[in-house]
């Protein structure tokens, strides 16, 4: 049986990351946030189309915080229905 390879549009789980790295109630604590970030960065090395992040506040980003792990990411893929493979 031949294996096919599997894709996934890359923007949508960008903005789905950023959307919870956003978020401020009880449950976005720091650990939370920490384990999105090293999802989101994990998919976009292993695609080649990470560029970059800026965190929220750039007064609370110190190592190790929750401010730290408060960001948004970018890609390097236009917002198109173009599939990149993960």
């Amino acid at each position: 049986m031949a294996r096919t390879k599997k894709t996934a549009q890359i923007q949508p789980l960008v903005e789905y990351a950023n959307m919870q790295l956003q978020r401020t109630d009880e449950y976005a604590t720091t650990d939370f946030k920490s384990g999105i970030c090293a999802f989101i960065e994990r998919i976009l090395l292993d695609t080649g189309t990470y560029n970059g992040y800026t965190y929220i506040d750039n007064n609370d980003c110190e190592f190790g915080t929750h401010g730290y792990f408060s960001r948004k990411y970018y890609s390097n893929i236009k917002q198109t229905s173009e599939k990149q493979p993960i």
